[in-house]
């Protein structure tokens, strides 16, 4: 069991990589932008604080996504400022002068022609790219790899995409819409970055500032740990960069998680060797979203530099993480969190709970002091197996 959780801590020197583009004041032209959009308002930020006490910490606070643009999913911030900027862009615009009325008027629509995005996803991605080109009245076609559930499919097909599941992993799936892009002229819309391509995902990865910079505003006081969930570490990168920005030398301890079937920043920064470590093969974890074998070069760049520990852990973990943030202690609120969203929860509640992780808990430095700040990045996007978790108990501890 020991062997299913494995920690690489890293020491950093010096002040790390320009972190401007993720600082405070850009987090905060970023949500002009969404707070543009008629459907925007802030998620909640939970406060689990019997919870905690039963965990053995301070304080716990969870960012419920499950509210986000009506989609139960984070996501759609990256995509729809990505496709925004790139919009902009077109039209000749910085994205400070445009929002949502504009980008949806039929000029615009007149202006820009017939333009098709093109994304992989596992789900939520692909479905908040879908989502933001059916408000642009534009086109979007969405690949996801094999394994990918039905319900996922259907709702980005709601949105009025061309989407389709495939018999490749995620990052073959992610080659097969970029080459169908430079085939087709399409506009390719990835968070996973690569040399030639690192405008988009840039700007996906700013959009989540609008998440990181919500939390900053509604959390009382400064969190002592924030641990972060990851794929390609774009999500992971965009919070990491806005805190370090805010708190410089006093940031929170800051720990990525993934799951162990997928963990190619943890097998990055053991290698240390300033290269990129991948995974291959069908990494079939119940964390879907974070099926990821290929590091986005532009977030690891911004872990490299800021986070502090990675964590590779079993899917139980996840399965766990579920079932207590949809059923917490007295009086805490509910939070309906999915398989990726509640893996850094249910990471951290099965070390500060189980003695054969004391080793991990004490480097950490997870205590009765500690305020942590958690993402639920998802909520029930894939019911029927978020039911057969958290009623029928699939995936057990096996312990």
């Amino acid at each position: 069991m020991k062997d299913e959780f494995k920690l690489v801590t890293r020491q950093h020197t010096g002040q790390g990589c320009d972190l401007q583009f993720l600082s405070e004041e850009e987090a905060r032209k970023i949500r002009r932008f969404h707070e543009s959009f008629p459907m925007y308002k802030p998620t909640p930020l939970a406060h689990l604080p019997e919870t905690a006490k039963c965990l053995g910490l301070k304080d716990v606070y969870v960012k419920d996504e499950s509210y986000r643009f009506g989609l139960n999913a984070f996501k759609v911030l990256g995509g729809s400022f990505a496709i925004g900027s790139y919009l902009a862009q077109k039209l000749g615009k910085d994205i400070s002068r445009v929002g949502y009325p504009e980008l949806v008027s039929p000029e615009t629509k007149e202006k820009l022609g017939d333009v098709t995005f093109v994304t992989a996803t596992d789900g939520n991605h692909g479905r908040g790219v879908a989502w933001t080109a059916n408000q642009f009245k534009l086109k979007s076609v969405v690949y996801m790899p094999k394994g990918s559930a039905a319900e996922r499919l259907n709702n980005i097909r709601a949105e009025g995409a061309e989407a389709s599941i495939t018999d490749l992993n995620y990052d073959e799936a992610v080659r097969l819409a970029n080459s169908q892009a430079e085939t087709k002229g399409w506009v390719m819309v990835q968070d996973t970055a690569w040399e030639g391509y690192e405008d988009i995902p840039t700007w996906i990865m700013q959009g989540y500032g609008t998440m990181g910079l919500e939390a900053y505003e509604q959390i009382p006081e400064k969190p002592t740990h924030i641990f972060l969930q990851a794929g390609v570490g774009s999500m992971a990168g965009a919070i990491t960069g806005l805190f370090s920005s805010i708190y410089g030398e006093d940031r929170p301890i800051i720990t990525i998680v993934e799951p162990n079937k997928a963990d190619c920043l943890f097998r990055t920064a053991q290698a240390n060797d300033g290269k990129r470590h991948f995974v291959t093969g069908d990494m079939d974890t119940i964390m879907a979203g974070l099926a990821c074998g290929e590091p986005c070069s532009i977030g690891w760049n911004i872990l490299a530099d800021y986070a502090d520990h990675f964590i590779s852990c079993p899917d139980y973990v996840a399965a766990k993480g579920m079932r207590i943030l949809g059923n917490p202690a007295g009086h805490d609120e509910r939070v309906v969190s999915g398989e990726s969203g509640a893996a850094s929860f249910g990471c951290v509640a099965e070390i500060m709970t189980n003695p054969e992780l004391a080793h991990i808990k004490e480097t950490l430095g997870l205590n009765e002091t500690s305020r942590v700040l958690f993402f639920s990045t998802e909520g029930d996007t894939d019911r029927e197996n978020y039911k057969s978790i958290v009623w029928d108990g699939k995936y057990p501890s096996t312990r």
